[in-house]
């Protein structure tokens, strides 16, 4: 469940993910901005330590697109826990921005676990019933992904 992260978290937040990458944003027909609620997800899924969503878009101010968001994992071994959106119909692009980490996905709830190390540049997808995940690897760097969330029209 997301909370709301205190003034200082939020401030050491922004602080980090601004020393890599710039977070203004210019979307059509309004004020040039930044990121508009940061959500903190300890244990998110079931995973370890904390994850923070930078999140650059007000609700429903992209047609089909539900989210737009910066995952930040400030330290190794915090995770997002496998997962999957089939209820929502929901897919992913995850798009590394910096730092390094393995990125999990698996075929139904019981399948084999691939694991993939990825990269700034790599690029992950995921349908709506794929389960996946993402954990930092790396000892001194916050590992950041833009993730894109779409949904099947229906």
């Amino acid at each position: 469940m997301a909370e709301k992260p205190t003034a200082d978290e939020r401030d050491y937040i922004l602080n980090l993910v601004s020393k890599h990458l710039n977070l203004s944003v210019m979307s059509y027909g309004q004020d040039f901005r930044s990121v508009v609620r940061i959500d903190k997800r300890p244990g998110m899924y079931g995973g370890r330590g904390v994850v923070y969503l930078l999140q650059m878009f007000d609700r429903r101010e992209l047609v089909n697109n539900r989210i737009g968001c910066y995952m930040v994992l400030p330290q190794k071994g915090d995770e997002s826990g496998l997962h999957q959106h089939g209820s929502r119909k929901e897919e992913e692009l995850y798009v590394v921005m910096h730092g390094e980490g393995v990125y999990r996905d698996r075929a139904g709830e019981d399948g084999p676990v691939r694991e993939k190390h990825i990269t700034k540049g790599e690029i992950t997808a995921v349908k709506h019933d794929g389960w996946h995940g993402v954990e930092n690897t790396s000892e001194t760097e916050p590992l950041i992904l833009f993730v894109i969330t779409t949904n099947e029209p229906n």
